[in-house]
């Protein structure tokens, strides 16, 4: 990627190291944490594009914000390329959606994002590495562990710089759900409703959040010319890599459409590649997708 032009965030909080011991509140603790989940699949399909454990584990509560230990937060070195990397990736973002938010007549509420190392405590709850990335929506924090890439490299066989932007546009594509309201819409859908009927409207809303990470991309080359040739498929193969399909195949040798969360290999690729095809979030409403 073309990132020399590119700004690094200032919202990016260094939590490596903090010596952060899992004394939180665990599982038991989260409230709306939005990514990948699901119990078929969590043990794999969660080192990539964050985790959703309440979902996975079926553990609500009511925890508020204030509930979450302290830890230590610095800025991250300026020699850690990977840090300086997604800190760039982050201002992207930052710059892309606050531009159509402002052609919208809204602004834009920048979210954080925090690198950790093993676990941390979020105000959704304890943060572990082996969920993957992940957004909660309580505290408006995106959470990494950079080890994933290195898993999303040799495990999910999906390397590249763009593909690893990918990552993190997705769970800013969350944010954005949130700050529009989507997120709380959905999940006063799910309220009282059938196992499967929960599962298609998380897999709308994983859709969406891939289409939301496509227009950026769409909007941040136009802006910028980021993206190198031969990258769009990198980004497509990461998606194609974490399809509920393709997942489940591989941790249980069979697939059970009805329990998907996140949607088919070919169904994220295709709506990663509406976004990034349009730059228009009004081509992302899967609630409306007659078709998915």
């Amino acid at each position: 990627m073309r990132l020399n032009n590119q700004r690094e965030s200032g919202n990016v909080e260094d939590r490596r190291g903090s010596g952060f011991g899992g004394g939180g509140e665990g599982f038991g603790g989260r409230r709306g944490g939005i990514g990948i989940g699901s119990i078929a699949v969590a043990l794999v399909a969660s080192y990539f594009f964050g985790v959703d454990p309440m979902v996975v584990l079926g553990l609500l509560s009511d925890m508020e914000p204030s509930g979450q230990a302290r830890v230590a937060a610095r800025k991250p070195p300026a020699e850690d390329e990977m840090a300086r990397f997604v800190s760039k990736v982050l201002g992207s973002t930052e710059e892309t959606w606050r531009q159509i938010f402002s052609e919208n007549r809204a602004s834009y509420r920048e979210p954080k994002l925090v690198l950790f190392s093993g676990v941390t405590p979020t105000a959704c709850g304890t943060g572990q590495s082996a969920m993957g990335p992940f957004y909660c929506p309580a505290d408006q924090k995106v959470y990494i562990d950079l080890v994933f890439y290195r898993d999303l490299k040799e495990r999910f066989h999906a390397p590249g710089e763009f593909a690893e932007a990918y990552v993190i546009a997705h769970e800013v594509g969350h944010h954005v759900q949130n700050l529009l309201g989507i997120s709380d819409k959905v999940r006063q859908a799910q309220q009282g409703v059938s196992r499967a009927k929960v599962n298609a409207l998380s897999v709308r809303l994983e859709l969406q959040a891939d289409c939301f990470a496509g227009v950026w991309g769409f909007r941040a080359n136009e802006a910028k010319q980021i993206i190198e040739p031969g990258e769009i498929n990198q980004a497509l193969t990461a998606a194609s890599a974490i399809g509920d399909d393709r997942l489940q195949q591989q941790t249980q040798g069979r697939i059970v459409p009805e329990s998907f969360t996140h949607g088919t290999s070919e169904q994220r690729m295709r709506w990663f590649r509406r976004g990034l095809d349009s730059g228009d979030m009004r081509q992302c409403d899967t609630f409306k997708a007659a078709s998915l």
